[in-house]
């Protein structure tokens, strides 16, 4: 009989300690899940562009600095505004930023109605860097200047077709400010993304675009297509051969795309002065400047005061310039 008592004994000791064991199993699990945290970069593009390269460049830093794993989650789809209400919705806790160009601020002018307000739900947070464009041409068009370029088209008034990666896109605001400045008429191509474009470029089913520096330099280089004239106001090293259109004779013409990172617009200061540090210190390390730079991006670090001046400025300037070139969205 005092066996049998011993034994249930027992038997209700081991069951306690294996209740003790799971339940510290499971909250020891609860603790490092609640303790892991993931910061989400929104790239509100597909993957292989611009933006896509200059996120992925800098994650691994990133990781580091904030002591985060860093995910890249790419949103395309409505030129970028699709990614960017991603953001605008996002728990305003650090842990969701958007890389974009400045593209962001095209918004507001091309569409009637957005389901963010850009002002009101976004921040800015970092520069990262700005890239001009570069005019190239397909081989077939018998140019090589931007003055042979500009004779041609004036000759024959809407028989060059330019393209670009869609209504709105960089590449197409940029060749209605050169139509605008230097008064000639050509089409508007736009396509569904750069990529298709440029296969059409190549094979002389559109004449002319402005495109970023990391998408058709391969190109550029392989002969495939040729550059006439870059559109910042100083050359840029990675096509250091290429004059810019300031140089060919359109004095003052500039147009230089910014990169940078956003937050949701009620994240704590002190989590964006945090932020802030680490995309400055991440695109202050010489392999991420000299990888940017291969891709065309010029980095160019600034206070979070700065860069918001400057966005501002833009939201401006590129509403009143699409509304009055009359350019909206598909």
């Amino acid at each position: 009989m005092n066996s049998i008592i011993l034994s249930k004994v027992k038997l209700h000791q081991m069951s306690i300690k294996n209740l003790c064991f799971i339940f510290c199993v499971l909250f020891g699990s609860l603790a490092f899940a609640q303790g892991s945290r993931t910061t989400t970069i929104v790239v509100p593009f597909a993957s292989s562009g611009t933006v896509d390269i200059v996120a992925r460049q800098l994650a691994p830093d990133l990781s580091k600095l904030l002591g985060d794993s860093v995910v890249i989650e790419n949103r395309g789809g409505g030129g970028g505004t699709i990614g960017t209400t991603k953001l605008a919705t996002a728990n305003p806790d650090g842990k969701t930023l958007m890389f974009h160009h400045m593209g962001f601020v095209f918004n507001p002018a091309l569409y009637d109605k957005l389901p963010y307000d850009t002002r009101r739900d976004i921040i800015p947070v970092a520069s990262v860097g700005v890239t001009p464009n570069v005019l190239v041409v397909t081989n077939s068009l018998p140019v090589k200047t931007v003055s042979e370029f500009l004779a041609y088209v004036n000759k024959n008034p809407d028989k060059v077709n330019y393209g670009s990666g869609g209504v709105g896109s960089a590449g197409h605001l940029a060749m209605e400010m050169l139509k605008d400045r230097a008064h000639f008429r050509a089409t508007h191509v736009p396509y569904k993304g750069s990529g298709p474009a440029i296969v059409d470029l190549i094979s002389g089913q559109i004449q002319a675009m402005f495109m970023t520096i990391a998408a058709i330099k391969p190109y550029i280089d392989s002969g495939q297509v040729r550059a006439i004239a870059t559109s910042g106001m100083v050359r840029t090293p990675s096509l250091p051969n290429i004059p810019t259109l300031d140089e060919s004779g359109l004095k003052g013409f500039s147009f230089e795309p910014w990169y940078g990172a956003f937050a949701p617009a009620k994240t704590p200061p002190k989590t964006l002065d945090q932020i802030h540090k680490a995309i400055n210190e991440a695109i202050k390390d010489p392999e991420n400047q000299t990888k940017l730079l291969a891709q065309g991006l010029e980095i160019k670090p600034m206070s979070r005061a700065q860069f918001t001046d400057i966005v501002e400025l833009d939201l401006v300037k590129w509403d009143k310039l699409i509304r009055q070139l009359n350019i909206k969205a598909d």
